[in-house]
């Protein structure tokens, strides 16, 4: 499964968060973006429970404000 997780930072953060959250397992991309939030990172993950641990893990960097998650839906299996 996969998902995007949204990170609001603390000012002058932005860049420690994003390298931060790379050392997190499951984390498979994080990129400092510009607009409502300021670094969003692709996890990849099997189960539900596995997300959330990388969610905790995430909110536990130094310089991180806020999350928001957004998983992403698989394409329907078409016959």
């Amino acid at each position: 499964m996969e998902a995007y997780v949204l990170i609001n930072a603390e000012p002058g953060m932005i860049w420690d968060v994003a390298e931060a959250a790379l050392k997190i397992e499951g984390v498979k991309m994080a990129h400092v973006v510009t607009g409502q939030f300021d670094v969003v990172v692709y996890v990849e993950f099997a189960k539900v429970e596995e997300l959330g641990r990388i969610i905790e893990k995430i909110q536990q960097v130094k310089g991180v404000r806020r999350t928001q998650t957004l998983i992403a839906v698989p394409p329907p299996i078409r016959k």
